[in-house]
């Protein structure tokens, strides 16, 4: 059904704008043409009923605002960037403000990919990026977001792993959003190549510097050929008032492994809807995640998984923290096609729930069209028994010290799984001090 465009007047007029000043080659102008053309068609998913991937999450107070397309970055230093955001000089690091590339903030390569900025990428018509940005499985979806960020597609990063190469740094990607008087909104688009027997790993983290309002609408694109491996972290630190809309979308091929571990602790309304094909035999996938949730916030995981070849496998656990009024959202969906035999799929969702105000809607699923498969799923919500609270009591710590510790055992196990030292020590600092001073009472 077409929208009115009088909700979406902010996007046409920068749409306008955005498409007369940056002439590009025509297959980016497609793209870009294609996207607005689509958003006109669909608009933002606002309607719930019948909308099973958006039931849970009223997304009308970012149809409402009026964000206006960020042009300039703000001015930062090094030093500002070191205080909030996760960082290591032994990484490569790319470093983004308010969606633009800023070389300045940027450092370090690693010998077996290379890294470079989308923007570049374009305006050197790019033979990869042109094959490959757009193509990822399921990018045709009906989604506004989806085609607001193809429709503004501008910057982000490309990172492309040598056949038989291993990154030898971590790479990092860093979206910093600034303080802006006017509520605004930028479109990272992140493409990652990995070629047949290739290694790499990639953070991808978004931090906000304010409390300003504003919008990230996020898409990360991923192919693995035979035999490549992606340790992939993704982390959300963006301000109180933020909207965050993420994507990723990756395609496996035969015995190619994806590991995902998602951490997310600030955002206002935020969300991140994951998909991944294991379209080879004996392509793995292993998905991680930690959410904390307070105040007023609301986040939402909606996490599909799809096994077409054989010999697939699949792990999908995700935990959470609510407090406050917070509400949590979890999807998780396996899909075990015709002929995907042997495969081997158990998706877990646990939250721990401190506050009666607090809510969790979790909603895991298994659709299953193959004999001689195993698979599981389960989900728990509910708060700390007593006989635990009193076995760890009788170590002679009292009961806010118990419960404290309690909780952030909770979270460390997904902590612990964290392989890349420099960023296990940040989250530890990071989910340490946001535990809330809280004590279970019976």
């Amino acid at each position: 059904m077409t929208q009115t465009l009088t909700r979406y007047q902010q996007y046409e007029i920068d749409y306008k704008a955005f498409s007369e000043s940056n002439a590009q080659p025509e297959w980016v102008q497609s793209l870009r043409q294609s996207g607005w053309a689509r958003f006109q068609e669909l608009g933002l998913p606002t309607a719930r009923r019948g909308n099973e991937p958006w039931k849970y999450t009223n997304i009308a107070p970012i149809a409402e605002a009026s964000l206006k397309l960020a042009q300039m970055p703000g001015r930062i230093t090094l030093d500002e960037v070191k205080a909030v955001a996760p960082w290591d000089d032994g990484w490569t690091n790319m470093v983004f403000v308010d969606g633009i590339y800023v070389s300045d903030l940027s450092s370090g390569a690693s010998s077996g990919v290379a890294v470079t900025s989308l923007a570049e990428a374009i305006a050197t018509n790019d033979e990869l990026v042109r094959a490959k940005l757009g193509q990822a499985p399921h990018m045709e979806e009906d989604d506004g977001f989806v085609s607001l960020n193809n429709a503004f597609l501008r910057d982000g990063a490309v990172l492309h792993i040598r056949e038989g190469k291993t990154a030898e740094r971590p790479v990092h990607l860093l979206f910093i959003s600034t303080a802006t008087e006017q509520a605004t909104v930028s479109y990272p688009r992140i493409l990652v190549v990995g070629e047949a027997n290739s290694k790499a790993t990639i953070i991808e983290s978004y931090v906000g510097l304010s409390d300003s309002v504003y919008l990230t609408n996020a898409m990360t694109e991923i192919t693995l050929a035979p035999g490549a491996e992606l340790e992939h972290y993704r982390l959300l630190i963006e301000s109180e008032n933020a909207f965050h809309v993420g994507y990723a979308r990756v395609e496996q091929a035969a015995d190619s492994v994806y590991k995902s571990k998602v951490f997310e602790r600030n955002v206002g309304l935020g969300r991140f809807d994951i998909y991944t094909r294991l379209n080879g035999e004996y392509s793995s996938c292993e998905m991680k995640g930690l959410y904390y949730t307070s105040g007023s916030q609301h986040m939402d995981n909606y996490i599909n998984i799809n096994h077409e070849k054989p010999h697939g496998i699949s792990r999908l656990y995700y935990k959470g923290i609510l407090d406050g009024r917070s509400r949590a959202v979890f999807g998780g969906t396996v899909y075990v096609q015709p002929g995907a035999i042997k495969t081997d799929s158990h998706q877990e969702d646990k939250n721990l729930v401190l506050s009666p105000n607090a809510e969790v809607d979790s909603k895991p699923a298994l659709f299953i069209w193959a004999d001689d498969v195993v698979c599981g799923h389960g989900a728990t919500a509910g708060n700390i028994d007593e006989d635990t609270v009193f076995y760890i009591r009788t170590r002679g710590l009292d009961l806010e010290a118990a419960s404290r510790l309690l909780i952030y055992g909770f979270a460390g196990e997904i902590i612990e799984a964290v392989e890349e030292k420099g960023l296990r020590n940040y989250l530890e600092q990071l989910f340490l001090e946001s535990l809330p001073s809280y004590k279970f009472e019976f």
